[in-house]
């Protein structure tokens, strides 16, 4: 993995794929010492977390999450979940954040000289490749340790560089705590419902 010191760089957390991968992995991130780790690594002029959020949930188990990353560093990027029905009559939400992350990267390719993407969905393979026409690097942080592997093939391709989370979890990871119920209840690094339905779409 090659970081120059003085390159610019910025992270785009796909915050349910990002979760997802982690948990698959076993262990939490912590997200101080993932922004101490990428200073380390270069300039880092932004840090962006995306996700869904369930309006009206008088109790949001990623709130708390949110709040700090909110006040510590990150850039914020939110929106509300969108409710269906599942086929069993279910409440189910989904909040997928693809759009603006990749709106978010074409932005700050003209600020950056090096993009981070911390998710393994393939739908950002296009963006990758437009934002590295603009002569900008782009790594992609995810895994292939996990059953099923996390990443899709074609977006691992196309990055300059593949990152195996596996291989940061000394770095940026704390033990995971007990796994919460699907769909309520939780500790801190706990996604939202919604993020819990993204993991379903990969």
């Amino acid at each position: 993995m090659t970081f120059y010191p003085t390159e610019k760089l910025a992270l785009f957390i796909d915050g349910a794929n990002f979760y997802s991968q982690a948990k698959a992995l076993g262990f939490d991130i912590d997200y101080r010492k993932l922004l101490d780790e990428f200073r380390r690594r270069g300039v880092l002029i932004r840090a962006y977390y995306y996700t869904a959020i369930v309006e009206g949930d008088d109790y949001s188990p990623i709130k708390p999450l949110v709040d700090w990353l909110d006040y510590n560093g990150f850039t914020l990027v939110t929106k509300t979940a969108r409710k269906f029905t599942d086929s069993q009559g279910r409440d189910r939400w989904r909040g997928d954040m693809d759009v603006e992350i990749a709106v978010g990267m074409m932005e700050m390719a003209e600020k950056a000289d090096h993009l981070v993407l911390f998710s393994g969905d393939g739908d950002f393979r296009a963006v990758v490749e437009s934002v590295q026409r603009k002569g900008v690097r782009v790594s992609v942080v995810s895994t292939v340790k996990s059953q099923p592997p996390m990443i899709s093939d074609d977006l691992r391709r196309q990055a300059d560089h593949f990152i195996d989370l596996a291989d940061l979890g000394d770095v940026i990871g704390r033990p995971s705590r007990a796994p919460a119920p699907r769909g309520g209840g939780g500790t801190y690094d706990n996604r939202t419902r919604a993020e819990i339905e993204a993991e379903d779409e990969l």
